[in-house]
Formats: C-alpha cells, structure tokens, sequence
C-alpha cells in the first residue's frame, strides 16, 4: 500500500511539474526572436462584440516571409478591433490593414532589444524554477504527512525525498535547457 501511495504522490508531483514547464514554454513563444513567428501575436486579446477573444479565434496568422505575419480574419468587420489589439498589446509592432488582410511587419531587434528579452526569459526562468521548488516542498510535506500517520516508514519517506530530488533536478534541467535555447534564439542575427 504503502509504495503505492508514494508511486502515485510523485506521478502527480512529475504532472504539476510539467505543466508549470509547459506553460512557460507557451510563454516563451510570446517572446519576439529575430524572426516573424504566428505564436508571437496568435494570444494578443481582441475586443470582439465586447467580449476579449484570442486573435488566434478570429484570423488565420501566417508568416509568408521571415520578418513579416499577415493576419486574415475570419470576419472583415473586425479588422479594426484586430489593428487596435495588437497595437494595445504593446509588442512593438504596427500593423497595416490594406482592407483585406493586416499586415504586421517584424522590426530586426537592436542589441539592446535582445538584452532585454534575455533578461525577460531569465526572470520567467527563475519564476518557473521556483513553481517547480514550491511543488516540490508541497510534495515533502505530503511525504512527512504519510509518514506521521504511519502509511509509509522512515525508510520509505528517505527513498521518496530521493526520487523527489531526482524529478526536480530533471525539470530544473528542462527549464534550463528551454531557457538556454530561447536565449540562443534571441541573440542570433
């Protein structure tokens, strides 16, 4: 029973884990690199009928060039709400509507721009290691619980500090990892 317990406590703590380096991940597309990429304005918020709707759920984004997007929306009524939200996002970037698509040309970043953002990535970095420490400490404390109300021993309760350690390490070195790639993205002209 015990070692059961213990299984499915570090299945769940692996899961939490991976969707907090997942989302930052999703993040990190938001970052600008060099490049045109649809992930940078795909979750820019529109005001569509009142209502805050991804661009994504309103236009086709594409990137026919490396440093051009083109947004086709579904509904050409609300390209101006479109023009505007990505405007207000406050990425840097200006859009033009020719009336049928908008067009959003990707400045080349200045090398102090691309300081900047590898900061960004290092602060969301170090946000995302401490989610992982926090999950983690949860995680002990749920193993020390076990252990006070006699469902795992001593023994059992090391082995799972262990194993915890060994699942933080491994996601601290993902984040690392998916870190040092988008700093290489960033940085490359």
């Amino acid at each position: 029973m015990s070692l059961k317990t213990i299984r499915k406590l570090m299945h769940e703590t692996e899961q939490r884990m991976d969707k907090t380096v997942k989302a930052m991940e999703a993040d990190f597309k938001g970052i600008r690199t060099g490049r045109a990429s649809p992930a940078l304005i795909e979750r820019v918020m529109v005001p569509y009928y009142g209502t805050p709707t991804p661009l994504n759920q309103l236009a086709v984004i594409s990137a026919p060039e490396p440093h051009l997007l083109v947004v086709r929306p579904y509904d050409p009524s609300s390209m101006e709400d479109i023009e505007k939200g990505i405007l207000q996002a406050d990425l840097g970037l200006n859009p033009a509507n020719d009336g049928r698509v908008i067009r959003v040309p990707i400045p080349r970043l200045t090398e102090e721009r691309r300081r900047e953002l590898v900061k960004l990535v290092n602060r969301r970095m170090e946000e995302c290691k401490i989610a992982l420490r926090n999950i983690r400490r949860d995680t002990l404390e749920q193993l020390r619980e076990y252990e006070d109300d006699k469902v795992i021993s001593e023994d059992e309760l090391t082995r799972g500090k262990e194993r915890l350690q060994e699942v933080t390490d491994e996601f601290t070195e993902k984040v690392e990892d998916i870190g040092a790639r988008k700093e290489k993205d960033i940085m490359e002209i």
